[in-house]
């Protein structure tokens, strides 16, 4: 099951893009002094005693307008509302309770979710402003005065939100599962993907691009192990997404990659490689995520001998930026292959997961730096001291050197193809950490 979502909203500029900063501690959303500068919603993890949740920016709702961008946000916040566990109405101090806010909060509490009331703002340090008491006109309970600015009142809120999360742990899978998210541009056979491997009617299957609307989950154990497959919308290009829902629906397939182990790429043999399948596997590969690419459709291809290996070759081409991603070609619709999916899910997560230990890493590195001299600049040369291995998912490296502006990049991916070449790690990218010695700081 997903984390469970809480929705940021109100009228425009209360500061509920500051608050989403604060909350998540980092700058995401963009934040200015004008009304109607968050128009989509933005997500990002949070953690409060000891509990992860998701958090969504919204764009101001103005609930009476004929302006086309502000029915807009507002409809992007319904949308935010529709999904959240929790909602937090962000209000304004400085301006008091305004007609807006009424209709605003009336507009929340037609929707049944709980709801916890912002009063922001707040930025001195000391007794409850008084004019916080005016927002018990908004019949939504106890006001909390917090400065999103500052972070004052901030613990106090989250504890409140915190309440209406249900007990338990959210992520309700134990590790014996593999998470696989089935990702792709829309139409390309996902939802007949899942359909084929549940071996029923788990999902709707439509021709009409964008039916998903939502990621759901279908588990399935069989003899290769346990997996827990989540459908997604189909990720279009942003100029593509009209519609105001399925921006939400992209929203849920980026929260699915969040989610996964592993990532499954559907491609439209059909169609063939295109710009949008680039950005969806490479949110993927930004992401650290075990992939494998399947070629859908491919019943519909006209073959000879030499079809699948020109495919293929045209692919590899296409992927060059995740050399690394094996491929599966597949028919959704009569079963061709699938059944060797499992192994291959299997296989890449298991290399997503590998860790090497230093003895063995710096083994490979003395013969790579032996093989192949390591580059240098201006009479000095690049020292690579040691190499090891911090984390996986995705297998992380971490070098230190004499001078990390030395260690060029056509080095790194050399000492990559070496690591790959002695251990595998198919299906997974990896990541190098570069430290100079004495430094602690990531270059």
């Amino acid at each position: 099951m997903p984390l469970p979502v809480v929705a940021v909203v109100g009228r425009p500029n209360v500061g509920k893009s500051t608050l989403f900063n604060k909350l998540i501690g980092k700058r995401l959303s963009i934040v200015e002094d004008t009304p109607g500068v968050t128009r989509d919603r933005i997500y990002s993890k949070c953690e409060w005693r000891g509990r992860e949740f998701m958090v969504v920016d919204t764009g101001g709702i103005e609930p009476k307008t004929d302006d086309l961008i502000l029915s807009q946000m507002k409809r992007q916040a319904e949308l935010a509302i529709e999904r959240a566990d929790v909602i937090v109405l962000v209000t304004d101090v400085r301006c008091g309770v305004t007609a807006n806010d009424l209709d605003v909060a009336a507009m929340l509490q037609k929707s049944g979710k709980p709801i916890v009331l912002a009063v922001n703002k707040c930025d001195e340090i000391g007794d409850t402003p008084p004019e916080v008491y005016e927002f018990y006109n908004l019949g939504l309970g106890d006001p909390f005065p917090i400065s999103s600015a500052h972070g004052h009142g901030t613990g106090d809120l989250l504890d409140e939100v915190f309440k209406y999360f249900p007990e338990g742990d959210f992520e309700d899978y134990d590790d014996s599962y593999i998470k696989v998210a089935v990702i792709g541009k829309p139409n390309a056979g996902k939802s007949s993907l899942i359909n084929r491997i549940a071996g029923e009617e788990r999902v709707i299957v439509s021709e009409i691009a964008g039916t998903t609307r939502d990621a759901t989950d279908t588990t399935i154990e069989n003899e290769h192990g346990k997996f827990v497959f989540i459908d997604t919308a189909g990720i279009r290009k942003k100029s593509k997404v009209n519609e105001n829902i399925e921006r939400y629906s992209v929203l849920r397939a980026y929260m699915a990659v969040d989610r996964a182990d592993v990532c499954v790429i559907v491609i439209d043999a059909t169609e063939g490689f295109t710009e949008q399948d680039s950005k969806v596997a490479g949110y993927a590969h930004e992401q650290g995520k075990a992939s494998v690419v399947v070629v859908n459709k491919w019943d519909l291809i006209e073959k000879n001998t030499k079809t699948m290996d020109e495919y293929r070759t045209k692919l590899e081409n296409d992927f060059s930026f995740m050399s690394y991603v094996p491929f599966l070609f597949i028919s959704a619709k009569t079963g061709q292959r699938v059944d060797k999916l499992y192994d291959m899910i299997v296989h890449v997560n298991e290399q997503n997961s590998m860790r090497i230990s230093t003895g063995m890493l710096n083994d490979v590195l003395a013969y790579a730096t032996t093989r192949v001299q390591p580059p240098s600049d201006k009479g000095k040369r690049l020292k690579i001291y040691y190499m090891t291995q911090p984390s996986t998912k995705p297998p992380t490296f971490v070098t230190f050197v004499n001078k990390s502006e030395l260690f060029h990049f056509s080095y790194q991916r050399y000492l990559e193809n070496q690591i790959r070449q002695t251990f595998g790690l198919d299906g997974t990218p990896v990541r190098f950490i570069v430290r100079e010695r004495g430094n602690d700081d990531t270059k």
